[in-house]
C-alpha cells in the first residue's frame, strides 16, 4: 500500500501532533473537540451541528465499514477536520459504497490518522476546547500555531446562516419504494390525518426528520431566518426547533421567533433548538469547557427517576439559575449536572440538549417523539 504523506495538528496552546494524512489534502482550522462514540462516524461526519470544528474520535479504530449513500445526516459533511488514530484502509462491510478516504477526500476534509488520540482526548479534557489547525501542506509547526491563535473563537459566531437551507422544502418527499420502508410501517399506528409539523433548519439532521414522518407527521423545513407570523401561516399542529452549530446567543432572530411562538402552538426543541427555547424564556446560556460529544452521556429523567443513556454534540449549555419561574428542568447530565431538557407546561413547550433521534447513539430518549405527537394531538383535541 502507498505510503501517507506527513501532516501535522497544531493546537492554539503551542502543542504540536503529528501524523498521516488522509482524506483531502490541504489545511483547515477549527474548534477541536472529541467525540466518544464507538460507532456512526458517518453520522458523526454529516451533522451539520459540526460545522467549524475539528473532530478528534475516541475509538481507535475508524473506517473499517467504509461509507454508504444512506446512512448520511444531511446532504454533505461540514466538519472542519477529522482526527483519528487510524484510519482503516480496508473496507469490511456489505453496505460499504465507498472507502472514508474517499469520501473525506470528495468532501474536502482534512484528515489526519496516525496521532496518539488518547493523549489528545486528555490534554483537551485538561485544557478545555481550544483552537487547531489540521495541515498537510505547511508542516512549520511555529506558523500552525500562530494560524490556530488567530482562528474566531466559537464564542460569538452565529453558523446557522452557514448550513441553513435556502429554501424550504417538504418531508417525506414522494413516496418512492425506498421510502416506503419506513414511512409508518405499522399502518395502524398513523393518525387520521398527518400532523403537521414546521421545522426550523438551524442544521436539521434527516432521522429526525425520519422519526416524526413514522409518527405521522408531515413537516415543512425552512429557512433559520423565516419569521413567527410565516410559521403560524401555515397554521401547523406544531414547531420544531433543530440541532445546529455555533454560539446560541447569537442566533439572535431565532431566538426573537421563538419567544413569538411561545404559547401559539406545541413546541419541541433539540440541541440548539433547546438552547435557543432556553434563551426566549428569559435563561441564559454558557460555553462547556469541553462540550459533550459522544453516545454515551447519562441523563437523568425527573418524571421516571430513570437514567437514560444518550448521544450528545454540544458545546453550549442553558443556565440553569437563569431561568425565570414556571420554567421546569426535567433533564439533569449525571456527569456535571448541567440543564439537558425544559419544560413549561402551560405554553406547551419542552426541549431536551442531547440527540434523541440517535444518529449515531442509544434509542433510549426516542420517547420524546411521541411526547410532542401527544401535544399535538391534545391540541387537536
Amino acid at each position: 500500500m502507498a505510503q501517507r504523506t506527513k501532516a501535522l495538528l497544531a493546537l492554539a496552546d503551542g502543542t504540536i501532533w503529528p501524523g498521516e494524512a488522509f482524506g483531502a489534502v490541504g489545511e483547515r482550522t477549527g474548534e477541536i473537540v472529541f467525540n466518544t462514540a464507538m460507532t456512526g462516524y458517518q453520522e458523526i461526519l454529516s451533522d451539520p451541528s459540526y460545522f467549524g470544528q475539528i473532530v478528534v474520535m475516541t475509538a481507535p479504530h475508524i473506517g473499517n465499514t467504509g461509507i454508504n449513500f444512506e446512512d448520511g445526516e444531511s446532504r454533505k459533511a461540514w466538519l472542519s477536520g477529522f482526527v483519528v488514530r487510524e484510519a482503516s484502509r480496508r473496507v469490511s462491510n456489505w453496505r460499504a459504497q465507498q472507502s472514508l478516504d474517499a469520501y473525506l477526500s470528495e468532501q474536502g476534509v482534512v484528515g489526519i490518522t496516525g496521532v496518539d488520540t488518547r493523549a489528545l482526548v486528555r490534554h483537551i479534557r485538561d485544557q478545555g476546547a481550544m483552537n487547531a489547525i489540521i495541515s498537510s501542506d505547511d508542516l512549520d509547526p511555529e506558523r500552525l500555531v500562530a494560524k490556530a491563535r488567530g482562528t474566531h473563537s466559537m464564542e460569538g459566531l452565529d453558523l446557522v446562516k452557514s448550513v441553513t437551507t435556502e429554501e424550504p422544502y417538504h418531508w417525506p418527499p414522494e413516496q418512492t419504494d425506498e421510502i416506503a420502508q419506513w414511512y409508518v410501517a405499522d399502518a395502524s399506528a398513523k393518525p387520521d390525518r398527518p400532523y403537521h409539523v414546521v421545522a426550523y433548519d438551524f442544521g436539521i439532521k434527516t432521522n429526525i426528520l425520519r422519526l416524526m414522518a413514522e409518527r405521522g407527521c408531515k413537516i415543512t423545513v425552512v429557512p433559520a431566518e423565516t419569521p413567527a407570523s410565516e410559521v403560524l401561516a401555515h397554521n401547523p399542529d406544531g414547531v420544531f426547533l433543530s440541532n445546529g452549530p455555533g454560539d446560541p446567543a447569537a442566533v439572535t432572530y431565532a431566538i426573537e421567533s421563538t419567544k413569538q411562538l411561545l404559547g401559539q402552538k406545541p413546541l419541541f426543541g433539540i440541541c440548539l433548538g433547546h438552547q435557543i427555547l432556553g434563551l426566549a424564556l428569559g435563561g441564559t446560556t454558557y460555553k462547556l469547557r469541553f462540550g459533550h460529544h459522544g453516545g454515551n452521556q447519562p441523563v437523568s429523567f425527573s418524571d421516571t427517576k430513570r437514567v437514560e443513556i444518550s448521544s450528545h454534540n454540544h458545546g453550549f449549555a442553558v443556565a440553569a439559575d437563569s431561568l425565570p419561574q414556571g420554567v421546569e428542568v426535567t433533564h439533569t447530565n449525571l456527569n456535571d449536572n448541567c440543564v439537558e431538557g425544559l419544560r413549561v407546561a402551560g405554553q406547551r413547550a419542552f426541549s431536551v440538549q442531547y440527540h434523541p433521534e440517535a444518529a449515531p447513539g442509544p434509542h433510549d430518549a426516542s420517547y420524546l417523539f411521541d411526547q410532542f405527537i401527544a401535544l399535538m394531538e391534545a391540541e387537536r383535541q
